[in-house]
């Protein structure tokens, strides 16, 4: 058999930084075979300026809203990002007393995107076909800067095609949103639709899941919970699950009062929220007690995540935690970055993710390593790309197969170069390999 041969300047194995002058050993497949020292790779030994290292993880997009590209305003905060959002949606949906389509409805408050056919106001083939070849071309884009694998938020199943041609591993996760208590099971029913289309092409890799503390009911809470766990013990292993998590200060706010901006939200929703006075507590510690501890649970954004929200993290009868960042979707939203320094003290697992190009200018994984080391200059590149790789592949469940160069599995290969020295600069670029 013929061998691939890589080395660079440095070799990262998902874990950690290669001797120097290693070589990475595949099958023409990609298929890991070893990494030795150049002295005995013997011949054909392709040398690839700055870092080698394994497909990237992607733990956090919304494939699904790529043709939203350019068309949100930057800099508005979180509320009336989401509001934008919103009027971007079918009208009829949009209503607070509106009956949920099949497979989703309603706006962050009440419900979900829209249903599989879509809902936005244009007629289904037009908006299918407009979904369909902008989240092609996301695709690609992902796998161009070396994404692999990606943890894909999905209020529909618009992008159901795509993924069916198997071009990038998914773990699909079927957003549910409500906060009405007496409208949780009609809210869960609907993503069940959504849930159980994707399951009949991606079984074991679906999950249902909580979109946001302010958007979600304690009665909805629970059912989600309660499917994951049931979900898992069919599947014999602790379901995955994911939430935006404290991606403004208002969020707390909202819980600790029942006040704060996101009553503006509600407001223009037509949404009477008068009901909630608070639970004195802020959002994650509301919410955590909701989910068993038997599951992994992914916390994204954590821009106005605390000491004091850390404090109880040690508890046993939490799930597995893991904390996703996505700075450039938060510097577009809001112009904040999380305290990255007391995220990575708390011991919790930190990953990366891109969200979606409603709020970013792209989907490239390497951008978000570039502009976390910008603002924290005291980050390794090492570090950054275990979050990217070993690190997210862990979060996602899939790290038998990606995530590490270790022999047999079949992670794939991507160059990172335009360097000064290790470290990132802004025209670094990433190219996927194998």
């Amino acid at each position: 058999m013929t061998y691939r041969k890589f080395k660079a300047d440095y070799l990262f194995t998902g874990e950690e930084t290669a001797e120097p002058d290693s070589v990475l050993i595949t099958t023409p497949e990609g298929i890991v075979q070893d990494i030795v020292p150049a002295a005995v790779a013997g011949s054909d030994v392709v040398y690839y300026p700055g870092w080698l290292a394994p497909g990237f993880i992607n733990c956090h997009c919304h494939l699904e809203l790529s043709h939203m590209r350019g068309v949100l305003p930057e800099g508005t905060g979180l509320v009336d990002f989401l509001a934008s959002v919103m009027r971007r949606r079918k009208p009829d949906e949009r209503k607070p007393g509106a009956r949920p389509r099949e497979g989703g409805a309603g706006g962050p408050a009440e419900g979900g995107a829209s249903g599989p056919a879509g809902g936005t106001g244009m007629a289904p083939d037009v908006h299918a076909e407009m979904i369909g070849r902008a989240a092609a071309a996301a695709e690609e884009e992902m796998l161009a800067g070396g994404i692999v694998a990606c943890g894909d938020i999905c209020n529909t199943a618009d992008t159901l095609p795509v993924k069916a041609a198997g071009r990038m591993h998914y773990h699909n996760f079927i957003e549910t949103m409500g906060f009405v208590e007496a409208g949780a099971p009609a809210r869960m029913a609907a993503s069940k639709v959504v849930f159980d289309a994707f399951e009949t092409v991606f079984p074991g890799r679906n999950s249902i899941v909580a979109h946001a503390p302010y958007s979600v009911s304690p009665a909805l809470f629970k059912l989600i919970a309660d499917h994951g766990a049931e979900y898992g013990a069919h599947h014999g292993a602790a379901q995955l699950l994911t939430i935006h998590n404290q991606e403004t200060e208002a969020e707390n706010e909202f819980y600790l009062t029942g006040k704060g901006d996101f009553l503006r939200l509600y407001e223009a929703l037509g949404l009477d929220v008068s009901f909630f006075k608070g639970t004195g507590k802020r959002s994650l510690e509301s919410i955590l007690p909701f989910f068993h501890q038997d599951q992994r649970l992914i916390l994204v954004h954590n821009v106005a995540t605390t000491a004091e929200d850390l404090a109880d993290m040690g508890s046993p009868k939490l799930p597995s935690l893991y904390f996703c960042l996505c700075p450039n979707a938060n510097l577009y939203i809001s112009g904040r970055l999380p305290d990255l320094d007391l995220l990575q003290r708390s011991g919790i697992p930190l990953v990366l993710g891109t969200d979606s190009l409603a709020s970013n200018h792209q989907l490239d994984l390497l951008a978000e390593m570039k502009t976390l080391q910008q603002h924290f200059p005291q980050l390794e590149t090492a570090t950054l790309l275990k979050w990217a790789t070993a690190g997210g592949a862990k979060a996602l469940g899939i790290e038998t197969t990606v995530g590490r160069f270790a022999k047999g599995m079949r992670p794939g290969v991507v160059s990172v170069s335009h360097l000064d020295g290790e470290r990132l600069m802004k025209d670094s670029r990433a190219r996927r390999l194998l």
